[in-house]
This record gives C-alpha cells, sequence and structure tokens, in this order.
C-alpha cells in the first residue's frame, strides 16, 4: 500500500492538488477562492509546495497587474496520484460498516 504524503496531506494542500491535478495552471486568486482561505496562509501552503518540488510558481501580468499562477512539476502530478491512491486503499480497507453509517443507525433502530 502506498504511504500518505504529510506535504500534501492538509486539507488546503489538499484542495490545491486537486484543482492543479485538473488544469496545466491555476491563478492565485481562484486558488484562494476555492480553498477558503486568506492569501496569507494560500501563500504558506504553496510555500510549502514549492519547497517540496510538487509545485511551481510564476508571475505574468493580467489587466495591468501582476498575477501569480500556480502549476504542479512532474513531481508534484506524480506525489499527488499516489497519495490518491493511498487515501482510495484506506478507503478501501474500512469496514463496511465505516463507510456506510446510515446502514448501522438503521440496524440499531430495527433492533430496539
Amino acid at each position: 500500500m502506498s504511504q500518505l504524503d504529510m506535504v500534501l496531506h492538509p486539507p488546503a494542500r489538499l484542495q490545491i492538488g486537486a484543482v492543479l491535478a485538473q488544469t496545466t495552471e491555476v491563478e492565485f486568486a481562484r486558488l484562494r477562492e476555492i480553498a477558503g482561505v486568506s492569501d496569507s496562509v494560500l501563500s504558506k501552503h504553496l510555500s510549502a509546495l514549492v519547497e517540496a518540488g510538487y509545485v511551481t510558481l510564476k508571475k505574468s501580468p493580467m489587466d495591468g497587474r501582476q498575477r501569480t499562477w500556480a502549476m504542479f512539476t512532474r513531481a508534484g502530478r506524480k506525489a499527488f496520484a499516489a497519495h490518491i491512491a493511498a487515501l482510495k486503499a484506506i478507503v478501501a480497507a474500512a469496514s463496511p460498516d465505516a463507510l456506510a453509517p446510515e446502514k448501522a443507525a438503521a440496524k440499531e433502530d430495527q433492533n430496539v
């Protein structure tokens, strides 16, 4: 079984990865909206991803202002895919009751 990647594991980074996995690059403001975090929090998460070699950032002008764009590196795409595989393996190994709590609750109601 693959291991979880603790660089990608925090929820905001997982959201960032999910967005980056679907496109070639995403503008900073759009990532901030999707992740629902402040500029400083997003910057910190992106810095951690850049430091790990998973993301590259580029700055380019748009609408008369300097914009920051984020994109996965090849290593980042590979690490994200492996992390998702590890998450899927954890879910697959869970008991059926853990995957369907409503069924367990219905069973309890019938036994009362």
